[in-house]
């Protein structure tokens, strides 16, 4: 368990936030991505910029799983521009792009530090209020979780009309994302009463809300409420840390390409069943699972069947959002698998997330969840 709870970012529930925000900012530079600009949502953040007579510059070169390269791209704007506040407009990739090139930039003494300021247009990653970031290696492809305090934000505007356009298979991957992080940190070695505060809320917003958004994506009290849960999740596992799940995710979309969310939804049966002991000897991770269960209101009369429960409801979740539950399922053949196999097994056991694992994880034992895992055998 630990012992301290950080809170940096000022959260905003709305737009009304640059109105404290900008008052004083005379020189901004917007990280995001192409698509922010071609749709015109960047515009959320240029017209009061033109209005208030703040200079901008916009990087808008962010890619899905940002590399090494578009870091550093970043790092030499925000080097040269020299703005005075940083704004990440996007969904995870341009505010871990963003918040990497702070990290960067300060650490190597290229820049002093602006305030930094945070804007998601999709409910699932937390970014905004974590001070992790996750950066692809291509050539060696690897996906490399990194923190530091210097990466939190220092504030955030949670909008839900930034996600009214998000596509239906988005807003499920992102959301089931949420849940994973609400997951993991509950179950974190590291998790405490404050930790496990945001991660339950933010459980039983996912339970109420995800669906709903799915269905209908102009249910903005709903997607509102995933903003908030997604937040929550942040600022939940950025305290406790993830767990296996996470370093397995990260693994298997850094070879196969497989959306973040999708691949920590894909494993999370599975993950949650090995944590738990359920095919041996129950751990105490079994009471935590079982607490979920009951958030859920899908308890049983004994932690093993409350666990059995959480397992099989993640599973049907998981296909009432249309998203596969194996990894043959989402399209991997079985020989580009197998041939990736160990390599994945070794990142996953390398992968900082791993380390606040409610158990240890064994080799063989992450082995045989990758295997399970490509077929879909519990």
């Amino acid at each position: 368990m630990s012992t301290t709870f950080y809170l940096k970012p000022k959260i905003y529930m709305n737009k009304s936030g640059l109105d404290e925000i900008l008052p004083g900012v005379k020189r901004a530079m917007i990280v995001t991505d192409r698509f922010m600009c071609e749709s015109k949502t960047v515009e959320y953040l240029t017209i009061p910029f033109e209005h208030r007579n703040i200079e901008y510059t916009i990087f808008d070169g962010v890619t899905p799983d940002p590399d090494l390269s578009t870091v550093a791209k970043v790092v030499d704007l925000y080097v040269n521009y020299k703005p005075d506040a940083l704004f990440a407009l996007g969904g995870g990739s341009p505010i871990d792009a963003a918040k990497s090139a702070v990290f960067v930039a300060k650490s190597l003494g290229y820049a002093d530090r602006c305030p930094f300021i945070t804007i998601p247009t999709t409910s699932g990653t937390g970014s905004e209020v974590s001070m992790f970031a996750v950066i692809t290696d291509v050539e060696k492809e690897a996906k490399y979780p990194i923190s530091d305090n210097d990466m939190l934000p220092d504030a955030a505007i949670l909008d839900s009309c930034l996600t009214r356009t998000v596509p239906a298979k988005v807003t499920a991957d992102t959301g089931i994302d949420v849940f994973t992080h609400a997951v993991e940190s509950f179950v974190s070695t590291a998790a405490n009463d404050f930790t496990d505060a945001c991660a339950e809320k933010a459980i039983k917003l996912v339970r109420s809300n995800l669906l709903r958004c799915y269905k209908d994506p102009n249910d903005m009290e709903a997607r509102q409420a995933m903003h908030h849960a997604s937040c929550l999740a942040g600022i939940a596992f950025n305290n406790s840390g993830l767990g296996l799940n996470h370093g397995m995710a990260h693994t298997l979309g850094a070879h196969f390409h497989i959306a973040h969310g999708r691949a920590n939804g894909l494993f999370l049966p599975y993950v949650i069943s090995y944590n738990a002991g359920c095919r041996s000897s129950l751990t105490d991770a079994a009471k935590k699972y079982a607490r979920i269960a009951r958030l859920l209101n899908i308890d049983g009369s004994t932690f093993r069947q409350s666990t059995f429960s959480v397992v099989r409801s993640t599973k049907a979740f998981l296909k009432k959002l249309d998203m596969p539950d194996s990894i043959r399922e989402a399209g991997v053949e079985k020989e580009a698998f197998l041939s990736q196999l160990d390599e994945m097994v070794e990142d996953a056991l390398k992968d900082t997330t791993t380390r606040t694992n409610p158990i240890i994880p064994t080799r063989e034992g992450v082995r045989d969840l990758f295997l399970r895992a490509y077929d879909g055998r519990l």
